[in-house]
């Protein structure tokens, strides 16, 4: 069987194609396509398929991880869309609730204010409630008041509707019914409802993940449809599968029905990525650091297992977003990171990037900014003989003189400008990656960094030293791991129900009955995929808390159907995962049940363990001698450092930094007082020195 994975980034877009049956592997890369991403996709796919000998109808499956939905959410470049709610509800999403993302600040950026997806001249009333706790019908619903909305909806230019009703994730008939008239009214939009999208309690976060649904819909349905031909049009018969943010892929069809599940499409291949890499080398407690052209994205990996986010704390630019999501923090600094000076006369790096185009001054594309990549250029750090295996030259010259131009402002030499760049980056994202570890409880001096993506071997062992982390682990292809991350996962959906019971009276056969309702659902979703019953594995968790708190836990619910045995079970996990959490649990407190998960996944075929590194030898690699810089104590010094391909090292062989290790998808740095080997599995493995 024979599968591509294709990542677009900010900057690049990755493949990688495998051959399972023969075991092979193949990279490439080609400039991402901005204007159009399908047409970088294409053009990768094509070159790969000639590359490699292969007829693009060999292909069994092309999974795709996509930035489609979530560069038009953080540009602000989504549909103009519409929103039918209750009467008297037409500005929940712009009051939100009483907690401010930061409490102190008077001028503080609030998005769904400073940027609303849905404008308030676009967010219609109707006549009709529901209500709890069982979702009986108080007010029925005005049809007539809906069809009214949506012509007006439509006159205004609306082409995505979103339907938005108080408490239909308790009974969703009311939404149902408002999504068949406004379809008959305008049956070219995108129309969707909040109880399809995210069937859960939280009114505010439950609207805005339907208006993000809305917002990014029509160009995602765009996006898929046009991919998809150009597949066909290519004589491709192969699966199109795109990575969902809950760490497996979807079905076109599904993902163009809910839209957002592609929000973190790319980058929950990353951190999949990460941990298979990890796995390699028997590593199962791993920190990842994906640094691509215009971001870092980290995710954190205990015991094997990907952290997800709980439902208070999964957003993406600023909105909240009530969906399941793998644990990603994502901040603007890659390659084509700006360089420049605030209001006050700080030096600061990013967020704001020199992107794909014009790119780095280095990319002699007519940059004309100070960027990471040109830091790392001045710095010796980047040859153009080296840059994507030669195939991209770089423009020594522009890039020293946006450097030089910079130290100037600054009053600085050049080499201190270039450093205190590459210095200000590495700072940002090791405090990035405490957010997620230190400030939760979790020291990262006991994780290993695996560093990927086209940046993230550059900076890699040098964010590790502010961190105290002691290995890293640079993957054989870091630039593609993402990519290859795609061929590691599963067809997977989620479903979600509200329960809000207390283990002081629980309903054990309403539970059991959502949780079978559920697993029909799901049953019948892949059926609808071609995808058997058998060959359906499912799990099950529970969104718990103690009674009267406001933020829950997420917690495994035993197999089979619940009886009491079961329940005690359950509660004994939930006391468990709060010690672990908070440090104490509270075993005579009653537990609430606030949500119920179904999580159902059908295997794919998948990347087997890498084949055997060969290995050179230490005089093979070896190619020359180059002079960077590094930052020593509190100065800079000028090193002799040595530059290797990577092709050729030999395996298990401590090797001594300074050295730069070239290789086609990226470059990597080994600081001064430092070593490296290549592992057996390919992967590099840094060693840092005294971290006292």
């Amino acid at each position: 069987m024979k599968m591509i994975g294709v990542d677009v980034g900010g900057t690049f877009t990755d493949f990688v194609y495998s051959d399972m049956d023969r075991g092979s592997l193949a990279i490439h890369k080609v400039s991402t396509t901005p204007s159009d991403p399908s047409r970088g996709v294409m053009q990768g796919i094509v070159e790969l398929c000639e590359r490699n000998g292969v007829d693009p109808s060999e292909i069994s499956y092309v999974l795709h991880g996509t930035t489609t939905a979530t560069n038009a959410v953080l540009e602000g470049k989504g549909a103009t869309c519409g929103m039918i709610t209750n009467d008297g509800f037409r500005d929940i999403i712009h009051i939100g609730r009483h907690q401010r993302p930061e409490h102190y600040s008077i001028r503080q950026d609030i998005p769904w204010q400073a940027r609303p997806l849905v404008r308030r001249r676009f967010r219609k009333t109707v006549p009709g409630r529901i209500v709890p706790p069982t979702g009986e019908e108080l007010v029925p619903l005005d049809e007539e008041a809906v069809r009214r909305a949506a012509r007006e909806l439509h006159a205004e230019g609306v082409n995505s509707v979103a339907i938005c009703f108080l408490f239909s994730f308790l009974n969703p008939a009311h939404e149902n019914r408002a999504k068949e008239l406004v379809q008959e009214e305008m049956p070219e939009a995108f129309v969707t409802t909040s109880s399809f999208i995210s069937p859960q309690f939280r009114e505010f976060e439950r609207f805005t993940t339907a208006g993000l649904a809305a917002f990014i819909g029509p160009k995602v349905d765009r996006y898929i449809a046009h991919l998809d031909s150009a597949l066909r049009d290519l004589g491709m018969t192969a699966e199109l599968r795109i990575m969902a943010s809950n760490g497996g892929v979807a079905t076109p069809k599904m993902v163009v029905e809910k839209p957002a599940l592609t929000l973190q499409s790319g980058l929950a291949a990353g951190v999949l990525g990460g941990a298979w890499i990890g796995a390699q080398d028997g590593r199962d407690r791993l920190i990842t650091l994906d640094i691509g052209g215009t971001s870092a994205d980290i995710g954190i990996i205990v015991d094997g297992r990907v952290t997800e986010t709980d439902a208070r704390s999964t957003s993406i630019a600023g909105f909240p977003l009530l969906m399941p999501m793998l644990d990603i923090h994502t901040i603007g600094a890659g390659g084509g990171s700006i360089a420049w000076q605030d209001r006050g006369g700080a030096f600061r790096v990013g967020p704001q990037s020199a992107g794909a185009e014009p790119g780095p001054a280095a990319y002699g594309r007519g940059g004309t900014l100070p960027t990471v990549t040109d830091a790392n250029v001045v710095l010796g750090r980047l040859a153009p003989q080296d840059f994507l295996g030669g195939e991209m030259g770089l423009d020594v010259a522009a890039a020293r003189q946006v450097i030089d131009a910079l130290a100037k402002r600054l009053a600085m030499s050049s080499e201190e400008a270039a450093e205190g760049i590459l210095t200000i980056l590495n700072a940002n994202m090791a405090n990035a990656i405490r957010s997620r570890t230190v400030q939760k409880g979790i020291d990262p001096r006991g994780f290993a960094l695996v560093a990927m993506g086209g940046a993230g071997p550059l900076h890699g062992a040098e964010v590790a030293r502010m961190l105290s982390i002691p290995e890293i682990l640079v993957p054989p292809s870091p630039g593609i791991t993402s990519a290859m991350g795609l061929l590691t996962t599963d067809l997977k959906y989620d479903l979600a129900r509200t329960q809000f019971q207390l283990s002081t009276r629980v309903d054990l056969e309403r539970i059991n009955a959502d949780l079978a309702s559920m697993e029909t659902t799901l049953i019948r979703q892949f059926a609808e995929d071609h995808i058997p019953e058998e060959a359906i594995g499912f799990s099950r968790m529970a969104d718990m808390r103690y009674q009267g708190q406001g933020y829950e836990l997420n917690v495994p619910v035993p197999a089979g159907v619940l009886d009491a045995a079961a329940l005690d079970v359950l509660w004994a996990h939930f006391h468990s995962a709060h010690e672990r959490e908070y440090g104490h649990a509270f075993p005579g407190n009653p537990i609430e049940i606030v949500n119920l998960r179904s999580i159902a996944r059908a295997e794919l075929p998948k990347l087997g363990a890498l084949a055997a590194a060969e290995g050179g030898s230490r005089a093979a690699a070896f190619e020359r001698t180059v002079e960077t810089v590094f930052r020593v104590g509190s100065g800079l010094e000028s090193f002799k450092t040595s530059v290797y391909r990577r092709a050729a090292l030999p395996v298990g062989e401590d090797i001594p930094g300074p050295a730069i290790v070239t290789q086609k998808d990226s470059t990597t740095v080994v600081p001064p007082d430092a070593s490296f080997r290549q592992l057996p599995s390919g992967s590099l493995l840094i060693t840092l020195g005294d971290l006292k």
